[in-house]
Order: C-alpha cells, then sequence, then structure tokens
C-alpha cells in the first residue's frame, strides 16, 4: 500500500510537469511572439521565475483543492489516481491540437470525476468553492481583457507624443519585466494545484504514515492545512522544469495566431494577466492562467481594431474551455472504474 501511495505522489508530480509544459505558452508566447526573446531565452526566464514564486505566496490554492472541493471521507489513493489521470490525458489531447485548454479545470474536473465514480455526486463538496472556481470561468479571461484593453489604452495615452521606435525599445525592456511578473504569478497559482492534490492523498493515506521512521515520516499528514515544505518545494521546481521544455504547439497559437502582438501589447496582455492570476491566489481561488492571459491577449488585440483578433481561433479555444471540466471528468471517471478492477483500493 506505502509503496502504491508513493508512486502516485510521483505520478502527481509528473503531472505537474506537463502542467509547467502544456502552460508555459502562457509564460512565454507572448514574448516569443514580440521577438523580444528567443525561445530558448523565454522559457529559461519563466522556469525562473516559476519557482521563485515559492518564495512570495501563501498556500491558499492548495487548501482549497486539498480539502475545499472534495470530501475528504471518501478519497483513496484510486480517487487521486483517477483524477490525475484524467487530467493528463486531458491535457496531452489538448497540447497535441495546439489548444490552450486550462490545465487547472482539467485537474480540477479530473478530481470531481473520480469522487463521482467513486461515491456519487453526494462526493462533491458543492459549495462557495466550487461556485467561485466554477464562475471565473468566465471571470478570469473577462478581468484578463479589461485590465489587458484598460492598460493598453492607457500606455497609448501616456505614449502619445512619443516617437515609435523609442516607445518599442523601451517596452522591449519593459516586457521582460511583464513576463517575469506573469511567469511568477503562473507558477503560484497552477503549482498549488498539485500540491492540494498530493496533500489529499497524504491525508487519506495518513493512518500509514503513523509512527514511521526515516523518510516516510514526512509522508504523515495531520490536516489540510499543513503543507509539508518538501512537497512545496518539489511542486515548485517540477513545474519550472516543465516550463524549461515548452508546449510549442501551443506558444504558436497564443503568440501569434490569436492577434499581432508589439512588445508594448505584450507588456499590457503580461501585466493585465498577472495582475488578475495573484488576485484571485492571494483568495485561494484555482483560477486559469491560461483563460487569464488568452482574455488580455484578446483585450490588448482588440483595443487597436476588432479585425485585429481571429475570432475563429479564440472561439475555437473557448470550446476547449468549456469542454476542459467535462472531458477530463468523465477520462478520470473511466480511469477510477479501470483502477478499482486492477487496484481494490
Amino acid at each position: 500500500m506505502i509503496p502504491y501511495v508513493i508512486a502516485i505522489v510521483v505520478i502527481a508530480f509528473v503531472f505537474d510537469f506537463i502542467n509547467g509544459f502544456h502552460d508555459s505558452a502562457n509564460s512565454i508566447a507572448t514574448i516569443v511572439g514580440t521577438r523580444v526573446l528567443t525561445p530558448l531565452a523565454a522559457v529559461g526566464w519563466a522556469a525562473t521565475f516559476n519557482f521563485i514564486a515559492l518564495f512570495t505566496v501563501g498556500t491558499a490554492v492548495a487548501k482549497t483543492i486539498g480539502a475545499g472541493m472534495i470530501d475528504i471521507a471518501i478519497v483513496t489513493p484510486n480517487v487521486i489516481l483517477g483524477a490525475l489521470l484524467g487530467a493528463i490525458i486531458w491535457n496531452l489531447i489538448t497540447w497535441f491540437w495546439g489548444l490552450p485548454s486550462s490545465s487547472s479545470h482539467a485537474l480540477i474536473g479530473g478530481y470531481a470525476g473520480a469522487a463521482v465514480a467513486k461515491a456519487g455526486f453526494a462526493g462533491v463538496l458543492w459549495g462557495p468553492k466550487w461556485t467561485t472556481t466554477l464562475a471565473f470561468i468566465v471571470i478570469s479571461p473577462l478581468v484578463g481583457m479589461f485590465l489587458g484593453s484598460s492598460l493598453m489604452i492607457g500606455v497609448s495615452w501616456l505614449f502619445r507624443f512619443a516617437p515609435p521606435n523609442r516607445v518599442n525599445r523601451f517596452f522591449r525592456y519593459a516586457q521582460l519585466a511583464s513576463s517575469a511578473f506573469f511567469s511568477l504569478s503562473h507558477g503560484a497559482n497552477d503549482a498549488q494545484k498539485t500540491m492540494g492534490i498530493i496533500v489529499g492523498l497524504l491525508l487519506s493515506s495518513k493512518a500509514l504514515f503513523v509512527g514511521q521512521a526515516g523518510m516516510l515520516r514526512h509522508l504523515y499528514v495531520p490536516t489540510a492545512d499543513v503543507i509539508p515544505l518538501w512537497v512545496e518545494v518539489t511542486a515548485y521546481s517540477m513545474i519550472a522544469m516543465g516550463t524549461l521544455f515548452g508546449g510549442w504547439r501551443i506558444v504558436h497559437t497564443m503568440g501569434s495566431r490569436v492577434t499581432r502582438l508589439r512588445p508594448v501589447g505584450g507588456f499590457c496582455a503580461e501585466t493585465g494577466g498577472a495582475l488578475s492570476i495573484l488576485l484571485a491566489t492571494r483568495f485561494g481561488i484555482p483560477v486559469s492562467t491560461t483563460h487569464t492571459i488568452t482574455g488580455a491577449i484578446v483585450g490588448v488585440g482588440a483595443t487597436n481594431r476588432i479585425s485585429a483578433v481571429r475570432w475563429g481561433i479564440a472561439g475555437r479555444i473557448v470550446w476547449a474551455w468549456v469542454l476542459t471540466i467535462p472531458a477530463s471528468a468523465i477520462m478520470a471517471a473511466l480511469a477510477y472504474r479501470l483502477l478499482a478492477v486492477l487496484v481494490k483500493l
């Protein structure tokens, strides 16, 4: 039983790596699309600030995922593994098609799907946590769009008399800061979701680790409010490593297919997206960094002219958002049913 739990912890960190890999586009697409950094330099820059987020934010989102959405009494290792498999499969499908779907919502949907397969709909804690999370599927891109377009309008007014070449040169440097800011916010929110899943697993299995010595004693978690330091450090490390490998198919979609960006537009989109995500992180809301930065990019593009946004591409992205939670939930439920037959836990 203990080796099985440890194996699931490893798979959770694999998901965290895939999250960084899949969502690297969120952090680097704009700075690559504006040619401020080369792809290799951009992923290194983003990964660095993904990890630095460890030292700058709390663990409110992790606690929401760990015990605020699913009845911990029905959580078993098979439920957690089913949730992870559903999320991983959906992430890989959307990566293959180059669609920037939400890894966060894939994990949340997978967790809910596995819980329903185990205990029916009573296994899900329908309440404020779910209401807020589902509401932010709509709210986060709208907030990102509003902040991105507002910043773009404000910056355009401030620099209205400056020569275009000078503005472009200034924002090539400024975009380094905004990209770092967004990468930090991305790591801050997304790494915590994996932390919450792992805490849920260890909490449901805590009886196994009572009285254990050596390394195993670090697997004992008394309550969902306790996030072990090794979980935090490893989660942030894995998402940073995933970002280093970069999901280039999605980078292309986000960086140039939705709309064409200049450095000033990239700066406004990244800053607007980062502000939205950090605000949600502060209140423990597991938002989608993908939704937020996409909304910000669309908002920036639309300030130039509505036709500057390729609405057909944007429409495909929205469909991926709509399908993510139910699709990952179905996959996770099927994975749980298969695990229930193969592994009697």
